[in-house]
């Protein structure tokens, strides 16, 4: 089994970061996902307050993967496990909030997998900065003046 473990820092509050991560369509605003793929989703809601259950598709490049909520503590859990990917299995991953002194967000982002024979070496290597940039295109997208004013806590 492999794994990551990533860290950034928000100025933003805990529920503006909440509500992203919540909200799939947000992702490709302040992630490396490019495409939401709402046709191969299953139970998003309309709001942008998807739950424990829904499935989201998500492409990157020509790839497409599905991941679903596992776990929702509010303010502080947000835990997912992938459904289809082509690359690697039993993916099982958490994104921790933690409020920090001054208001703003410590995010915590990690998981575990198995990438398949051949591509163990290069997923341990591309996986941790690909997370990387994913925790902190979140941490600096959620500090933005119009997702604050969304999100306020």
């Amino acid at each position: 089994m492999q794994s990551y473990d990533v860290i950034a820092a928000s100025a933003a509050p805990p529920a503006a970061v909440w509500g992203l991560l919540l909200d799939a369509q947000s992702w490709p605003a302040w992630s490396r996902v490019d495409a939401l793929e709402s046709a191969l989703s299953q139970g998003l809601s309309p709001e942008g307050r998807d739950g424990v259950g829904a499935t989201r598709a998500f492409r990157t490049g020509k790839v497409v993967t599905k991941e679903r909520i596992t776990s929702l503590d509010p303010l502080r859990l947000f835990a997912y496990e992938g459904v289809e990917n082509p690359q690697m299995a039993d993916y099982r991953a958490a994104v921790e909030l933690l409020e920090t002194p001054d208001g703003g967000t410590q995010i915590r982002w990690h998981g575990t997998y198995f990438a398949h024979r051949g591509m163990r070496w290069f997923f341990e290597w591309y996986l941790r900065r690909f997370m990387q940039s994913m925790a902190n295109g979140l941490a600096e997208y959620a500090a933005t003046p119009d997702v604050l004013r969304t999100h306020r806590g």
